[in-house]
């Protein structure tokens, strides 16, 4: 971390790490065990159940049980990636891929239901979070997000300022019959990242790609929570300001009853979740670009609505009121706040039940490679054979920016 890193006050130092998302998250849990929270109960026999459907799904996607990390990279689609690679070239690959992860993931908040992406390359529509990494895709190799008429496969600080609710709207294919959920909150990231991106510190060049030059370049060694500690740093401007702490934007940091702690920090939850699923995709363009990324485990499982509507569908998570299931829920609810804590801490218990199911050992199959083989398919699997519409059991109003 940066000297104005090290500067920054304690309390919000600690509240900007996976370490404290697993520890506020657990104690979510430890008290939902004792009966003490609001809106869920939880049955850890359940969890059994769970582990099994997962460790099927996974075999079924990964038959070889070669399982690449939970990454944005895997939406794109590997023809669509091959594609990119030919067009953009071996040198320049590492630092266009960092550029794109980044911006892609930004974009990532759910999409709704109704909402879908018509790739004219291929002629394939897609929805969801594998819609949306498309469409970036596509608005990437467009030049949208490039400031360089000559080089449109770059993201830079001019252009993402310049990016307007209408071009990122006809971008992304968005109609009236076709509605995108957030597109205000999603162009307000991009223009926060456009002033992130200026900070030398963080990311030098003005680009996402500075990140590979901050972290240390070619032959550094960097542990994935000091990546996540250096994004949720240069980042922490991007984010609505729900919440602060001595004046600083604690971002996705949400404050429940049984979080636990002392002083400054008590009471909150911090979650990160696009953040670590930032963090995870960045890993493998960072190790492209010649870092060698670590402790994969020192992330936690990601607080989003795949993995969260998994454990409600299959009975390990069980809302005390029914009605929540059909009622859209507000993001800063103690309710989605409960569901989310608790879904990060339940990764954590089903992971080694997931490993046993496939025989593996923890050092072979790190958290992110139980997401992606996986719980997150395993969810949507889930919702598609309760619910028409694939849609999670709890609905969320999302503004685009967290979920």
């Amino acid at each position: 971390m940066d000297s104005k890193t090290e500067a920054l006050p304690q309390p919000v130092l600690a509240l900007r790490s996976a370490a404290a998302v697993r520890a506020r998250c657990s104690r979510i849990l430890e008290g939902a065990l004792r009966g003490e929270t609001e809106h869920f109960r939880v049955d850890l026999d359940a969890l059994s159940a769970v582990a099994a459907r997962v460790a099927a799904v996974t075999r079924e996607r990964y038959p070889d049980l070669d399982i690449p990390l939970h990454a944005r990279k895997g939406h794109f689609g590997s023809a669509r990636v091959d594609a990119l690679a030919g067009d953009v070239g071996a040198q320049r690959w590492p630092a266009a891929m960092l550029d794109l992860v980044l911006v892609s993931v930004l974009l990532d908040a759910g999409a709704g239901p109704r909402w879908r992406f018509d790739d004219a390359l291929t002629g394939e529509t897609i929805g969801r979070s594998e819609g949306l990494a498309v469409a970036s895709l596509r608005a990437f190799q467009a030049g949208l997000f490039s400031s360089c008429d000559d080089d449109p496969y770059r993201v830079d600080a001019e252009a993402l300022a310049q990016v307007s609710a209408e071009a990122l709207g006809a971008a992304f294919g968005v109609r009236d019959d076709n509605p995108l959920v957030g597109v205000p909150g999603r162009v307000a990231l991009l223009h926060g990242l456009a002033d992130a991106l200026r900070n030398e510190a963080s990311f030098p060049g003005a680009r996402p790609s500075g990140i590979a030059q901050a972290l240390g370049g070619a032959g550094a060694q960097v542990s994935a929570p000091d990546v996540l500690a250096h994004l949720l740093h240069g980042l922490a401007d991007i984010w609505p300001s729900r919440h602060t702490l001595r004046g600083h934007n604690l971002g996705d940091v949400w404050p429940h009853p049984l979080a636990g702690g002392e002083g400054e920090t008590a009471g909150w939850v911090p979650l990160h979740k696009l953040s670590q699923w930032l963090t995870y995709s960045l890993v493998e363009p960072l190790r492209a670009a010649g870092l060698d990324v670590t402790q994969l485990d020192g992330l936690t499982g990601l607080a989003e609505y795949r993995n969260g509507g998994m454990f409600v569908d299959m009975g390990v998570l069980v809302p005390r009121e029914a009605s929540v299931l059909g009622t859209p829920q507000e993001p800063d609810g103690t309710l989605v706040i409960e569901w989310r804590a608790l879904t990060v801490a339940l990764l954590d218990r089903l992971a080694p039940l997931v490993r046993a199911e496939l025989g593996k050992a923890k050092g072979d199959f790190p958290l992110g490679c139980v997401l992606e083989g996986g719980t997150w398919a395993t969810g949507r699997i889930v919702a598609r054979e309760r619910r028409d519409d694939g849609a999670p059991p709890i609905r969320i109003a999302s503004d685009g920016t967290l979920f």
